[in-house]
This record gives structure tokens, C-alpha cells and sequence, in this order.
């Protein structure tokens, strides 16, 4: 039988999604694999919807597994949660189809990057928020985000160890805004290279602080060098909030276009 997950985790602790085998530091899916095993009583494997990288968090991580245990979707949900650590909880399940793949299946990827923008650094939400203590212009960040929308080639806000064999990515929608001190970047695309949103947000940065003109992210896009892009920004302020899927997988609204 294979079911979806709904997984939720704090980054702070980890190393990132992936597994790194039995010696390797600590990362999520390796919590989530070794929960799942022992309800299961049998070794499970888990395919995601989003690798995410050390100290990156997720609201709604969708992964799938196959098992042949008989346990109802609740027994899942309390049972791998009870037995993860207290930064990772399972949200859901659901059974679905054979065919359905957690990352194949998703038509797009939101995420939200969010920025305490004081001259004070913060002290409460410090583990989920980054911090800028130059004054940033947020309609400026967001004039000059749009941009990026539509199908284009990416270069310039990827990682030099990105793995994907091509940087041309569907950006879906990109929205900066601000409510107090606190600025939120939320974007959805079809798929993103390693570092991507970080890199956007790095670049937008430098815009929102007056040090590059609006039509500078355009000129980075068109020139397609990560060199001369802004730096990367930190991990704490990215969470994955959720991939989306077609209607007819049966998952729940929030994952569902």
C-alpha cells in the first residue's frame, strides 16, 4: 500500500532533508525513515516533494512510502509522530495511488522567506527569521521580483553545486510585503534549483536597501552569472511551505491546486 505524509519540521537541528547514511550527521528524512520503520516493523524509504538544506524548514513537506503493514492512516499520524524528535511532527495521511510519486506528481513548490528588518537583532524568533538591520524598501523588492516570473533560465540564483542538468525554471508568482518590522517573500514555481529562493532574496536584498536600482534583477536574470548576483541569504528565514498537486490525488486542500 502507499501512502502521502504531511510532515512538518524545524530545520534548525538538521542537516538538511536527505539522508546521509547510518554515520551521517543528522538530517530529517533520516528521523522520518527510522519512525516509520519501527511502526511499521519493517525498513521503510520515503520520497519527498522538495529536498530542503540544513536549517531550512517546512510547514507541509509531502512525502510517499509503501508498506505492507496493515495500520490506518491515524495509526501512521500518532504513531511516527510519537516517535520523532519534538522539532518533526506528521500532520497527515492519506492512501493513495501506486502511481502517485510525492516530487513526479507535484505541479508546482510554494515557499516563504521571512526577514525581521530592525536594527536590532531578533531574540524570540530567531530559529525561523533572518535579520536585516538595514532599512529595506519592500515595494521596491517587490516591483523589481516581478520580473522573474514566467519560464527562464535561472543561472544567476543558482548554487554552483547545483545538481539539476538545466537552470530554466516556471516561476508561478513572487509577492514581497511587509506588516510591522517583519517582510515576507512568498514564491511558487514549478520546480527550483539548489539555493534558488535564497539567491533571489539575497539579490532583493541589495535593491530593498537602496544599493541596486529595481531594474538591476532583470539585468541579472538576462546575464545569467551567479558571480555578480547578491550573496545568498541565511537558512533560518526559508521555510518549504508546500509542494501542489492535481485535484484527482486525494490529498488535502492545502496541497491540492
Amino acid at each position: 500500500m502507499r501512502y502521502a505524509l504531511g510532515v512538518e519540521y524545524d530545520g534548525g537541528s538538521f542537516q538538511g532533508w536527505q539522508g546521509l547514511g547510518p554515520l551521517g550527521p543528522p538530517t530529517v528524512q533520516a528521523a522520518l525513515e527510522r519512525a516509520l520503520s519501527s511502526v511499521a516493523d519493517q525498513a521503510i524509504n520515503v520520497s519527498c516533494a522538495g529536498r530542503t538544506d540544513a536549517g531550512v524548514h517546512a510547514q507541509c513537506q509531502v512525502v510517499h512510502f509503501d508498506s505492507t503493514a496493515t495500520r490506518d492512516p491515524r495509526a501512521w499520524t500518532l504513531g511516527v509522530t510519537g516517535r520523532l524528535p519534538a522539532s518533526v511532527c506528521v500532520r497527515w495521511c492519506v492512501p493513495v495511488d501506486a502511481g502517485f510519486h510525492a516530487r513526479f506528481s507535484a505541479r508546482a513548490r510554494r515557499y516563504r522567506y521571512t526577514l525581521l528588518n530592525r536594527t536590532v537583532r531578533p531574540a524570540l524568533h530567531r530559529a525561523t527569521v533572518a535579520w536585516e538591520r538595514r532599512p529595506l524598501d519592500a515595494g521596491a523588492m517587490h516591483r523589481a521580483a516581478q520580473v522573474l516570473l514566467g519560464e527562464n533560465d535561472f543561472s544567476a540564483f543558482r548554487t554552483v553545486h547545483c545538481q539539476a542538468p538545466h537552470a530554466r525554471r516556471n516561476l508561478q508568482d513572487i509577492q514581497v510585503h511587509r506588516s510591522g518590522e517583519t517582510i515576507a517573500i512568498e514564491v511558487q514555481a514549478n520546480a527550483f534549483l539548489h539555493h534558488m529562493v535564497r539567491n533571489i532574496v539575497g539579490s532583493l536584498l541589495e535593491v530593498g536597501a537602496g544599493a541596486r536600482d529595481e531594474a538591476w534583477i532583470g539585468r541579472l536574470l538576462a546575464g545569467r552569472d551567479r558571480t555578480v548576483a547578491g550573496p545568498t541569504a541565511p537558512p533560518q528565514g526559508l521555510v518549504f511551505l508546500h509542494p501542489l498537486y492535481p485535484s484527482e490525488c486525494g490529498l488535502p486542500d492545502e496541497v491540492t491546486l
